[in-house]
């Protein structure tokens, strides 16, 4: 699988900023987790969930290592602002986690509820956290972050763990170590983790 390019050595910093990374990865899993509501009663429910939750799990991982950091250094109450944001996203963590263990019967609610928190994450990080960092930051370190963001996706876990660290440094070092038990555990039971795989 390619991986994102590695910020160049002196010159010229190159490839998408972190700002459009992330409002491209927020439309594709609105789509895919209406998807998995819209799938929730039907035997490919079980599969499109686990998918939500590897690729919302990477998501949210990349987001604490590097989004939030960045708003924290540049924002003006930026600390206030993310630590809101954490809070929120250890609750969609969870709920992340439930939609995975859901019964057929109950994945619709699960499902749904999902949605609802995804939705309050995109409306919060696309409307108040990233255009306050893209006025506070250069386009240089946007780009940096971009291209750091999508190297810490592909070492990020897939499974939720609510319980692990959010902040750097801490979740810089359990992330990328919580990752290779969930890679081995995937391997292993042959679950789908990206959305390209379904």
């Amino acid at each position: 699988m390619p991986l994102p390019p590695l910020p160049p050595v002196g010159g010229e910093t190159t490839g998408p900023d972190v700002i459009d990374v992330i409002a491209r990865e927020h439309a594709d899993l609105l789509t895919l987790a209406g998807q998995a509501a819209a799938t929730a009663g039907e035997k490919a429910g079980a599969k499109v969930a686990q998918v939500v939750s590897a690729e919302l799990s990477r998501h949210l991982s990349a987001e604490e290592q590097y989004l939030y950091p960045a708003v924290r250094a540049t924002v003006p109450d930026g600390y206030a602002l993310v630590d809101r944001e954490i809070a929120e996203d250890r609750a969609l963590l969870e709920a992340l986690r439930l939609l995975e263990a859901a019964a057929d019967d109950n994945r619709q609610t699960r499902a749904d509820d999902v949605c609802r928190r995804l939705r309050r994450h995109v409306d919060a990080v696309a409307g108040e956290l990233l255009p306050l960092l893209r006025r506070m930051a250069s386009a240089e370190e946007l780009i940096r972050l971009g291209n750091r963001f999508g190297l810490a996706e592909e070492a990020a876990p897939t499974r939720p763990h609510p319980g692990t660290p959010a902040t750097p440094p801490w979740n810089k070092v359990v992330d990328p170590a919580v990752a290779v038990v969930d890679k081995v555990r995937d391997i292993v039971s042959g679950r789908t983790t990206y959305r390209r795989d379904l």
